[in-house]
């Protein structure tokens, strides 16, 4: 088998808590991306989805595990970092937020160009951010612009023009879509899709809304408090979840269609555990419909099950 592009082995990014305490934020997490295609993850908020992301490009360190790209660990010094944001970039959730309100387009595509040496000269440069704005939908003529005079997909389409901008082989989607008005949200993915398919880029495509990650994703992993619940194929996750977790959110997603067969309606109550102090054993057991006394034991590992899968269920 070939070399994943990326690779996380036992990952965990704790952070302490004045006065004592550790918030596990990522706990043990393990996984592998393969070169052109889409690892899908989800959960709900506060589950470490973010975190993960932070994590590969140094924005958090990482407290335990390894991360290794193309097969080789990850060297977070001065040096390492500045050689890994060529390889591997991030498009963040809020595209306002993420651009600089006092630099126009042109100068925020440019400036990875500027930082990384790559194209030198102004004329080169600037033929560049054309091409990279022309690659993501848009055109030399919002150079000029600034975010203000931008809608929100324009907004994001520049964010995505920057991230290509080093020809990175790694993008880190975090919920790049859920800031955006739904009749732009497909018009985005669409835009992903076909940009990973023309240039053979990978995604960590990080996400809460499932019906999102399914349009997105070959590979899913679903967390809850810092952990793996469950890793399958797309099409075998949506069609036969194994985990109580995955099965509850699964449930969540409206039929798209009045005769559609309906999902089996599963309904978790409670309030999600504090990461400060999970429950012991299962982390899902305080909510799950099914636990026994057992699950309080046990913390289960991710197990193989069928010909792609795991789930940490007992």
């Amino acid at each position: 088998m070939s070399t994943p592009l990326l690779e996380a082995k036992e990952l965990q990014v704790h952070f302490p808590v004045p006065g004592g305490g550790v918030v596990r934020a990522v706990d043990g997490v393990s996984f592998a991306v393969e070169r052109g295609k889409t690892l899908g993850l989800v959960g709900e908020s506060g589950s470490g989805k973010s975190t993960i992301g932070l994590s590969i490009l140094g924005l958090e360190r990482p407290t335990g595990g390894q991360v290794l790209l193309d097969g080789n660990e990850l060297d977070f010094s001065r040096a390492g970092l500045r050689e890994l944001r060529t390889k591997a970039t991030m498009v963040f959730q809020d595209p306002n937020a993420s651009l600089n309100p006092r630099r126009s387009v042109g100068a925020s595509v440019r400036e990875p160009l500027e930082i990384h040496g790559l194209h030198r000269g102004g004329a080169a440069r600037k033929a560049r951010v054309g091409e990279l704005l022309d690659l993501v939908g848009l055109s030399s003529r919002f150079t000029d612009r600034y975010p203000h005079e931008l809608s929100g997909g324009q907004r994001q389409r520049v964010g995505i023009a920057r991230a290509l901008a080093c020809e990175p082989e790694l993008i880190i989607l975090d919920e790049p879509v859920s800031a955006l008005d739904v009749s732009v949200q497909s018009q985005i993915m669409n835009l992903l899709k076909r940009l990973q398919a023309e240039l053979g880029l990978t995604y960590l495509f990080i996400a809460h809304d499932l019906a999102v990650v399914e349009y997105m994703s070959h590979e899913v992993l679903v967390m809850y408090v810092g952990k793996i619940m469950e890793r399958a194929m797309r099409d075998a996750l949506y069609q036969a979840p194994r985990h109580p977790y995955t099965r509850a959110l699964l449930s969540a997603i409206p039929s798209e269609e009045p005769g559609e067969h309906k999902r089996e309606q599963l309904l978790i109550e409670g309030e999600v555990p504090s990461p400060i102090s999970p429950p012991s054993g299962c982390r899902f057991r305080t909510r799950c419909p099914w636990a026994v006394d057992a699950c309080a034991q046990t913390d289960p590992p991710l197990e193989p099950v069928g010909a792609d899968g795991a789930v940490a269920c007992i």
